[in-house]
């Protein structure tokens, strides 16, 4: 979705939504319909990285070209930022439930009752270990520090869904559809491994945020682990001839009973 809104934008007016002065200014590129769109959508665009902007940006331009719709920029620019605002939250949500399973779970191997799931004084302590930790690191730096660790992390849950999604579909012998996740999944990885490398080697270790670097090295540490679970899982079931069905005639090369 960003790629497509992206598109919509010329490319002076996106680098210039997305970059510091002086690199914009190191490109030698002019502003084009920037300062017109800002005018319609009532906001201040330039300088504003992240993405976020020109992704809703990018969608009011799209959203505008609806019939009708065109003098609908401002509430489409917005609506477009509510919407990514949604997503973030719901992101944070969904990384907080899994950050909390890990913590659960090791306690759990010391404290059987931290590991039930249904017990709520170990929901509400692995909940506050968990938050509690990212709040120590936006306490201790800013958000500009932890906002791309917050994005690796999110990236690698992405791709994470992505090849476990491979993986359920080879399981239920349809390949042609594991190549829809399985292919975006293996692409994205490789982007976020070289963009955590980068990260660690260039931006935190020579400012000194070791515990930065420390955790998107464990990060990219335990995925590589789902990696190679995921690669022993997709060799076992590409080389199963045996089919089997479920109670509904699903085909399984590996049936799993709920």
């Amino acid at each position: 979705m960003a790629l497509i809104a992206a598109r919509f934008l010329v490319p002076a007016d996106f680098f210039a939504i997305n970059s510091p002065v002086e690199a914009f200014e190191a490109l030698g590129m002019k502003v084009s319909e920037l300062p017109a769109l800002e005018a319609e959508v009532q906001e201040n665009l330039i300088r504003r990285p992240g993405g976020a902007v020109s992704l809703a940006a990018g969608m009011a331009h799209i959203f505008s070209q609806i019939p009708f719709m065109n003098h609908l920029m401002a509430y489409w620019y917005h609506f477009s930022i509510m919407f990514e605002a949604v997503f973030i939250l719901s992101a944070a949500d969904a990384g907080a439930r899994v950050g909390r399973f890990f913590p659960r779970e090791m306690l759990g191997k010391v404290w059987p009752k931290m590991g039930d799931v249904e017990w709520k004084p170990g929901i509400i302590v692995t909940s506050v270990i968990f938050t509690g930790a990212w709040g120590y690191l936006v306490y201790t730096g800013n958000i500009r520090n932890i906002w791309p660790l917050f994005g690796i992390s999110n990236q690698l849950l992405a791709s994470v869904t992505l090849l476990i999604g491979a993986t359920v579909h080879l399981r239920m012998n349809r390949r042609k559809y594991a190549l829809l996740a399985g292919v975006p999944g293996i692409f994205m990885t490789i982007i976020i491994f070289w963009a955590g490398i980068w990260l660690i080697l260039y931006q935190y270790t020579p400012n000194g945020h070791y515990l930065l670097a420390f955790l998107s090295a464990l990060a990219m540490g335990m995925m590589t682990v789902v990696i190679w679970g995921t690669l022993r899982r997709w060799k076992v079931l590409m080389s199963a001839r045996t089919i089997v069905h479920d109670q509904f005639g699903e085909e399984f090369k590996m049936f799993v009973p709920e």
